[in-house]
């Protein structure tokens, strides 16, 4: 009785975690830097993680992954303090509102070498700035998926598939040169699921979300690792 008990309770858990795997969708996913300059930061330092505006907003890099990867930096355990983007832009107001901030890293470049700006950068203690340019989209899908209703039933039928794709860079500015310390990149693919007898159940791949957390890891790594 005891023996069962406890094969019991080593299942249970166990069953868990393959059941929790299985209920998410494959994701696979690279990191890549290249550094041109050695990096470092202090307890007083900040930094602050953009995201590409554009015209058309379609081309806009996704206000959600951005504020992930900047809380992912502050809830690290590096050290580094990131300032939400929408204080940035408070802060440094009217230089970074929508209608004026740069689209192009060459734009970029100008706005750091201002002695104006450069000023209110020390102002709030910033040290590197962190351009994310990138988006995550739909590649495929495939597969059919039927629902009906007839008297005393309902329910669905078929399987869906489709995939999609993360690409994301950031360019890490330093402030103090007004130069580019280096580049990193994230790239991740997922294929999500559903198949349905009687009810659908979706298995989601993670896609965005893997790509943040493993951008943040690496741009937080290259911050503190003067290389």
């Amino acid at each position: 009785m005891t023996n069962s008990s406890s094969r019991s309770s080593v299942l249970r858990p166990t069953l868990f975690i393959l059941l929790s795997s299985f209920l998410t969708g494959c994701v696979t996913s690279t990191v890549q830097e290249i550094r041109e300059t050695t990096t470092g930061v202090t307890t007083e330092d900040t930094v602050v993680v953009l995201g590409k505006k554009d015209r058309p907003s379609s081309q806009e890099t996704e206000l959600d992954f951005v504020g992930c990867v900047s809380g992912n930096l502050s809830a690290g355990k590096t050290g580094i303090t990131a300032i939400s983007e929408q204080r940035f832009v408070d802060e440094m107001f009217p230089w970074f509102e929508p209608r004026t901030a740069p689209i192009r890293t060459s734009n970029l470049t100008k706005l750091i070498n201002d002695p104006l700006i450069s000023n209110k950068f020390k102002e709030i203690g910033l040290k590197y700035l962190i351009w994310i340019e990138g988006n995550t989209e739909r590649t495929d899908s495939g597969g059919t998926l039927t629902c009906g209703v007839a008297p005393g039933a309902a329910g669905c039928f078929g399987f869906l598939t489709w995939e999609n794709d993360s690409a994301y860079e950031a360019t890490i500015w330093d402030i103090e040169t007004g130069k580019t310390a280096g580049r990193v990149s994230s790239e991740a693919t997922g294929t999500s699921f559903m198949p349905a007898l009687v009810v659908p159940i979706p298995f989601i791949a993670r896609v965005k979300n893997n790509a943040c957390t493993s951008l943040a890891k690496q741009i937080g790594s290259f911050i503190q690792n003067s290389g």
